[in-house]
């Protein structure tokens, strides 16, 4: 399992929300130039990147993200706001190395299938999307987390997988922002349900043991962000596991 450093932007200020909660904002002081620089000298690969002004229509944060982006060799999975086919395939086509999807794959029921004609058919591709699913007690959220989906979590899930989108981030809200420990059973009873899905977990990781809990799941990777931001987990620890996963594969 892989750790990738997270880079929540708002108001072009590094941010971590509390269970999504644009009221509930913690700043820190440095810049996303600096913290991109940070995690390359220190051997990282990914860097995963969520535009929150973005992710609530406002797109006023995009020129800042992708003047920085453009600068890094490093591989970027960006999400935030991403509302069209033509957005998808412009971010893929900049260099960013996977996209995220998630608002609009719900909201509009043929999303996911013209994407899918779009991408899958081309080899690769279909590894370059990630499927978010944000979910509060098994209700999957949108619009920034401001909004409910009456799709069953499960059978959001099937759906994707049909289209061939089998990559996912699967964000558990009840944890995120609080340094409480990953949402365990969660990705447990999503994995079961489809033992071959490529998940990325994301909320809640506030220590190596969190990490090494993921990890017994067999899970792809984990995104890592306040624990990083509070010194609960180092640059350094993030690079020496990294390195350990590569060697082991």
């Amino acid at each position: 399992m892989y750790i990738i450093p997270a880079v929540d932007v708002l108001d072009q200020k590094i941010v971590r929300l509390v269970e999504g909660d644009y009221n509930q904002v913690t700043r820190y002081e440095v810049s996303l130039e600096e913290q991109i620089e940070t995690y390359q000298s220190n051997g990282t690969e990914f860097v995963h990147i969520i535009d929150l002004n973005g992710a609530k229509g406002d797109f006023s944060n995009q020129k800042y993200l992708f003047d920085i982006i453009r600068k890094t060799d490093m591989k970027v999975q960006y999400g935030g706001g991403v509302r069209s086919i033509e957005k998808v395939k412009e971010l893929l086509d900049s260099g960013i190395h996977r996209v995220i999807v998630g608002t609009q794959a719900i909201t509009n029921p043929t999303f996911l299938e013209e994407l899918s004609k779009e991408v899958c058919d081309k080899t690769n591709s279909s590894d370059q999307i990630v499927v978010a699913i944000d979910v509060l007690d098994e209700v999957i959220k949108y619009s920034g987390w401001m909004e409910s989906s009456p799709i069953k979590l499960m059978d959001y899930v099937d759906k994707c997988l049909q289209l061939g989108f089998f990559r996912f981030l699967c964000t558990d809200i009840n944890k995120d922002g609080k340094l409480g420990g990953a949402g365990i059973d969660l990705y447990e009873k999503l994995l079961s349900h489809s033992p071959f899905i490529k998940l990325i977990a994301s909320g809640g990781v506030s220590s190596m043991t969190d990490i090494e809990a993921l990890n017994k799941l067999k899970i792809e990777s984990c995104v890592v962000g306040k624990a990083i931001y509070e010194n609960r987990i180092s640059i350094e620890e993030i690079k020496a596991w990294n390195l350990q996963m590569l060697s082991t594969i």
